[in-house]
């Protein structure tokens, strides 16, 4: 048994290892480097680890008794190292105020070094090891890779912590990821939905995955208040987390990773108003419980209702979701569970053009609505999943999940068709009620093992979702369009209906979809792990059927079997610096075509896409870089004179830069570049063969700070300039917008009152209110935000 001396002294001078030569005081807090540590005795992991990174630490090994530990494999910076060891023992680490650190029990302190714990599974999730500033954290949730380090990764990913999204006072996913600038945001077509342009290809909300699991989220809009981690995989991502369940997602996916009681309890209450006046209230409560603080439990609680800035129109957003977990020596279980509700009363819908007009009209005052006061759209969701891992040994661990959602929609909708630059417009009328029901699951088995000098991490993952969808419809025919004015909305009365499809009070099922797949991987590590080379596969197999919803006559059965596979190479020649590469290929079951399009019961057979892409990675400890090139190919899809088209081909070609991380101190950044290049070729009769391809604009630019202000402690302020490229709205390229900018301010301050810690916070986004058509994809237009106030107060007791 070490005495407490002899260890303080040993670990206090890791210079005498000719591994680690560096003295204690120069090792990097924040750096991430590859670890491997045996199990064994709790306190003789900790002493390796400690003097591996030079960190001083002192303790009475008597503490930690005969605690067990499974050692550390992987790539972890000072923090999250010792965070993941002493993960579920009932210890914290504190500073003894010399540069060094002790041990204590946590019941015996409420005070603790704050340390983030790396996501080393998709169970335990607290915060995890971020560059400078907490905004991006180092690893995400990659599919059937399992949780993986950034840097080791052969593609473009980058993860949003909760502290980006409390600080930005981010209300959905959308807000989230437009601090990407290879990101943008339209409407749905005919509804409010967030569709997420991401490499000039669109992603439905419905295809974003839920702690991995695809198909359990709210449909249309995702609120954050739940949220610890917003991740973004850009490029086609079949093999990742297999086909998603509407058909979108080539140009990148989305995973999104719920909050998780952390060691120390969550009790915060948040106050919030933004214009013009819209209030609601955020409860977050977390805590552990047992010995060594193996189950937690997480609730959020969100009421938010008012009118927005945009003028008569709406909003009530509702959500309960309660996060539970238990995290044993082997055994890891979650479950999540949740209800969301919006309502969107006169929403500002999107905008579409008379096919003649060859040039767009000027986009309404940013606060302009041009809804009718009949219109109104709900959406209601129940979600929830289970996840279980057991590690089968040290290297060997294994998981299943399952979850399932239940949609119901219902709204009347009332687009506008412009046909002249003076504004002048036909109305339309919609009311279409649907309901949803998904159910699905995975399964895996990942592993570490050595033959001889490489490494080798392996992945086996099996995938399945089971859909059903029940729509009606009423409308109006041509003939029984209103006349309106795009610039000066006239009130009409709501339309009666001409063309009905199935009963509205009990809709009809008009599309079933099985997808399944199982999926194999192994990253192979050469020299220390400086090179990885990932080599995978997986077999897809779909069948979508569809009936119509006005005969109900079954109109197609597609049933196909698909091969993906996937190549990526990771070299590490430096420290700080990585390059990699990768071939990907993306699937999807064949586009659905829009609601309200004229072959609305039509259906397409199975989308593929491939992207080969290359790029070099930065990371110096506080801040990161990357930049990179890629080439996508994918069937071109769109929608002219009511129509949805599947015709030619589409090509993206691309170069993207992201800067992140706290390059000076009280500096952080979330900045970068995209410059896009598009083309379609093969279309019918080469008649678009040579042209842009709609909704793409041909760069996107962010350039966002965050900063302490200097003499105020717990101050910062924050700026972003948002700047995008103009886009065309058709593919024969006559109709165009123009390029547009927008500007936001923020700023924040946190103190302590009565013992209590406030967060005060303002945002401010579209400073200028400029008005701009924000987004031409679909062949429609969304107009951009107008400026929109948001305030907030946040107490934690």
């Amino acid at each position: 048994m070490f005495k407490p001396t002899f260890l303080r002294i040993a670990l206090a001078c890791p210079a005498l290892l000719p591994l680690y030569s560096q003295a204690a005081d120069t090792v990097s807090e924040s750096v991430s480097r590859n670890f491997d540590i045996g199990p064994g005795l709790l306190s003789q992991v900790l002493a390796q680890f400690a003097v591996a990174v030079g960190a001083p630490l002192s303790f009475d090994p008597a503490l930690l008794g005969n605690r067990q530990s499974p050692g550390l494999h992987g790539a972890f910076s000072v923090q999250s190292g010792f965070s993941r060891l002493l993960e579920g023992s009932g210890f914290v680490l504190i500073s003894t105020g010399d540069s060094g650190y002790t041990l204590k029990s946590q019941a015996a302190t409420g005070v603790a070094v704050e340390l983030d714990t790396t996501n080393v599974s998709a169970v335990g999730n607290d915060s995890g090891d971020t560059y400078g500033g907490g905004q991006v954290a180092r690893d995400a949730q990659i599919g059937v890779l399992g949780n993986r380090a950034l840097n080791d990764l052969p593609f473009s990913v980058t993860s949003y912590t909760g502290k980006t999204i409390t600080d930005q006072q981010a209300r959905t996913v959308g807000d989230v990821l437009l601090n990407d600038a290879s990101v943008r945001q339209s409407a749905g077509f005919g509804n409010f939905s967030q569709v997420f342009i991401i490499r000039g290809l669109s992603l439905a909300s419905d295809d974003i995955s839920w702690n991995g699991l695809y198909g359990v989220l709210p449909r249309q809009i995702i609120a954050t208040e739940a949220l610890e981690r917003v991740e973004l995989f850009k490029g086609p991502n079949a093999f990742i987390n297999g086909v998603t369940p509407s058909g979108s997602g080539i140009g990148g996916g989305v995973n999104v990773q719920p909050k998780r009681a952390g060691d120390l309890p969550t009790r915060r209450v948040s106050l919030d108003y933004s214009s013009d006046a819209r209030v609601g209230g955020h409860v977050d409560l977390g805590q552990r419980f047992g010995d060594d603080n193996r189950f937690g439990a997480r609730i959020n609680l969100l009421q938010r209702e008012g009118d927005t800035a945009v003028e008569d129109e709406g909003q009530r957003s509702s959500l309960i979701s309660l996060g539970l977990d238990y995290r044993g020596e082997r055994l890891r279980l979650c479950a999540d569970l949740g209800y969301q509700k919006q309502v969107i009363n006169q929403g500002r819908a999107v905008v579409y053009l008379d096919p003649t007009l060859n040039k767009v009209p000027k986009a309404p005052d940013a606060t302009a609505g041009y809804a009718q006061g009949w219109s109104y759209s709900q959406l209601e969701d129940t979600f929830g999943m289970a996840r279980a891992e057991y590690d089968l040994g040290e290297n060997w661990s294994a998981y299943v999940a399952g979850g399932a959602k239940h949609t119901r929609e219902n709204g009347v909708y009332s687009s506008l068709t412009v046909t002249d630059l003076e504004g002048n417009a036909r109305g339309g009328m919609l009311y279409s009620p649907h309901d949803e029901d998904n159910r699905s699951l995975m399964a895996g088995l990942n592993g570490r093992l050595n033959t001889g000098a490489i490494s080798h991490q392996l992945n086996l993952g099996l995938t399945g979702i089971w859909g059903q969808q029940r729509s009606a419809f009423e409308t109006i025919g041509a003939t029984g369009r209103y006349s309106t004015n795009l610039y000066d909305v006239s009130e009409q009365p709501r339309p009666a209906a001409t063309s009905f499809g199935s009963d509205i009070h009990d809709p009809r099922v008009v599309g079933k979809n099985t997808l399944r797949s199982l999926a194999i991987a192994d990253t192979l590590g050469f020299i220390d792990d400086r090179i990885l080379l990932t080599l995978g596969a997986r077999r897809q197999a779909m069948k979508v059927d569809g009936w119509s919803t006005t005969s109900g006559a079954r109109t197609s059965s597609d049933e196909a079997s698909i091969t993906t596979p996937v190549f990526g190479l990771v070299i590490k020649p430096w420290e700080h610096l990585s390059f990699y590469a990768n071939r990907i290929e993306g699937l999807a079951k064949g586009p659905t075509p829009p609601t309200g399009s004229l072959n609305r019961d039509d259906t397409f057979a199975p989308v593929r896409s491939r992207q080969v892409e290359a790029g070099v990675r930065l990371d110096m400890g506080s801040y990161g870089a990357n930049l990179g090139a890629y080439r996508i190919e994918q069937p071109s899809s769109y929608t002219q004179d009511g129509v949805f088209r599947v015709d030619g081909q589409q090509v993206n070609k691309g170069i993207e830069f992201n800067l992140y991380g706290e390059p000076f101190e009280g500096l952080r950044l979330l900045s970068g570049a995209a410059v896009m290049k598009t083309e379609i070729e093969g279309s019918a009769n080469g008649i678009n063969d040579g042209n842009r391809a709609v909704g793409v604009p041909r760069f996107q630019f962010n350039l966002g700070a965050d900063w302490d202000i200097p003499g105020i402690e717990g101050a910062a302020f924050s700026a972003r300039m948002l700047r995008t490229g103009g886009q065309y709205l058709n593919a024969a390229n006559t109709q165009s917008i123009a390029a547009w900018n927008r500007f936001d301010l923020g700023a924040r301050y946190a103190f302590r009152l009565d013992e209590r810690e406030v967060t005060l916070r303002a945002n401010i986004e579209n400073v200028a209110n400029e008005a701009y058509w924000a987004s031409a994809n679909g062949g429609y237009l969304t107009q951009g935000t107008p400026r929109t106030l948001k305030v907030s107060a946040t107490v934690d007791f």
